[in-house]
């Protein structure tokens, strides 16, 4: 039997208040994809952080051997060094670098202090070309799509001559087109010889590229699983995943029935949004959309069709320039020029980036929740902490946020419970119509099952939604209507009992020009 590259013993992490990990352990052969699978909080991060230095030596309990020989990696450049290499979900790259200079950062071709830009640049191509990345190395790196920059980084692991290579949600910002350009690449590396774990919460890209699947719950090791034996299911990983059959993906739901002649809650008509920098080019073209109070409507879209663009503009005008078109609310014309004025007028708009545009990492929960609607929470202009703890506590309890307290800071917390406190900030604001933008995006099975379940009280309470979705599964499991869209235009609008994924995909894919 071939010796593991990778063997994890018995890892114990804790954290002010709160155990990540309690005796986790994770054996990985030499040239496998391995899939690390689990809720939100279930420690899989936090062991990867462990692994590659994040977490150093003796913050931690256990062992860690590599190519049979003990860790005590201090930092990441120790793990580096070993050619364990770590792409995190948020990109580590630098937007107004070139992508030669991105993948050679802190490891320069250089001699005598002075970088060698032909052997930089000609290596970089090289690399480029391994990933399958057809850019120059001189390009800027804010100048490529998502996709490119995850594959940017790959280049960058392989430029520090990877062995092992930890790959933290590497789809979860990613179209199909992308992620299947992505999962392809890590089965040519593994016939390169290039181990991989990977951590996913996409049960299906699971199910396509690994060889095993670990799964973790609660901050432990509760069964690997060798996926290539052909009886691994998504519900199999999803039993170990939440200690239970998840029979139902999405709530029950009882269809819309309301009052047909009554106004919809928000009306958007003839909506048109320039881009902010090439203001000749629509990325929303004419678009009309309703929804009425107690309705869930989907928009579907591609990467690139403008439904981010069109819920950003006409949330206080976030995103574009040269912006033409009305809003109703219940019939009425309200203004929605800035954000204030859309909040004030009922309309709540939950970011598809939590972690730059929905939340402040840095701030507690009790802050973040009361921070849409901190006069709720104040007297004479002064925020009462009293009232403020009492609020962020009711919601702590009835969203089940996941933290010791609400003194905890976001920015610790995973993202399934950051997404419950950004829920929490708005439906505190008391809004009637709630946009939500990838809700769920980056979130585990049972934690979206909570968000839905969420989501359809609200509906159920009379607030108008607008669910935004890139998983069509979602979007039929939860809306009453979908709209599609395609390069800025509307497409389609399919009621709920004649929506099926063929019949959106058709919708999402029609020349528009």
């Amino acid at each position: 039997m071939t010796a593991p590259v990778l063997e994890m013993r018995s890892i114990v992490k804790t954290f002010p208040g709160v155990r990540a990990l309690s005796d986790v352990s994770l054996t990985v052969a030499p040239g496998e994809v391995h899939a690390i699978c689990g809720e939100n909080g279930a420690g899989k991060s936090t062991l990867m952080k462990v692994l590659s230095g994040v977490h150093p030596y003796g913050s931690y309990e256990g062992e860690i051997l590599f190519e049979g020989s003990p860790c005590a990696f201090r930092d990441i450049r120790a793990s580096e060094a070993q050619g364990i290499v770590i792409i995190h979900q948020e990109l580590a790259l630098i937007p107004y670098l070139s992508i030669a200079e991105n993948i050679f950062l802190g490891n320069e071709h250089a001699t005598r202090g002075f970088i060698n830009w032909n052997d930089t640049l000609r290596h970089a191509a090289s690399l480029l070309k391994r990933v399958g990345l057809d850019e120059h190395p001189q390009t800027r790196v804010a100048d490529i799509g998502v996709g490119k920059q995850q594959l940017v980084e790959i280049a960058k692991a392989l430029a520090k001559r990877v062995k092992l290579l930890i790959l933290d949600e590497p789809t979860a910002a990613l179209n199909d087109g992308d992620s299947a350009q992505l999962l392809r690449l890590i089965g040519e590396l593994k016939e390169q010889g290039i181990t991989s774990i990977i951590i996913s919460h996409k049960l299906n890209e699971i199910a396509e590229v690994a060889d095993s699947v670990t799964i973790l719950r609660d901050g432990r090791t509760i069964e690997t699983l060798d996926v290539k034996a052909g009886s691994t299911t998504e519900d199999r990983i999803i039993r170990g995943m939440v200690g239970r059959d998840l029979d139902h993906r999405f709530p029950e739901r009882t269809p819309y029935e309301g009052d047909p002649g009554a106004h919809p809650a928000l009306e958007v008509r003839d909506w048109t949004v320039h881009h902010p920098i090439d203001q000749q080019r629509k990325v929303v073209d004419g678009v009309s959309v309703q929804v009425r109070r107690g309705e869930i409507v989907g928009i579907a879209g591609l990467m690139g069709a403008g439904r981010t663009e069109l819920a950003m503009s006409v949330f206080g005008r976030s995103y574009g320039r040269n912006i033409s078109g009305t809003v109703l609310k219940d019939g009425r014309e309200i203004g929605t020029r800035t954000v204030p004025e859309a909040v004030a007028h009922g309309i709540a708009y939950v970011t598809e980036d939590r972690k730059q545009y929905g939340l402040n990492l840095i701030d507690t929960i009790g802050r973040n929740i009361t921070l849409s609607a901190l006069s709720k929470v104040a007297r004479r202009g002064v925020v009462d902490e009293h009232e403020e703890t009492r609020v962020a506590e009711s919601y702590r309890g009835s969203m089940n946020i996941k933290a010791p307290t609400v003194f905890e800071q976001v920015g610790r917390l995973s993202g399934g419970n950051q997404q419950k406190v950004v829920l929490s900030k708005w439906i505190f604001a008391g809004p009637d119509v709630l946009i939500l933008d990838e809700p769920t995006r980056g979130i585990d099975v049972g934690a979206k099952y909570e968000i839905y379940t969420v989501i359809d009280r609200l509906a159920a309470e009379g607030k108008a939604v607008i669910f935004i979705s890139s998983e069509l599964p979602e979007l039929l499991g939860m809306c009453d209507r979908v709209y599609t869209m395609a390069a800025g235009r509307l497409t389609g609008e399919i009621p709920r009992a004649e929506a099926t994924q063929e019949v959106l995909m058709r919708h999402m894919t029609k020349n528009t020009r």
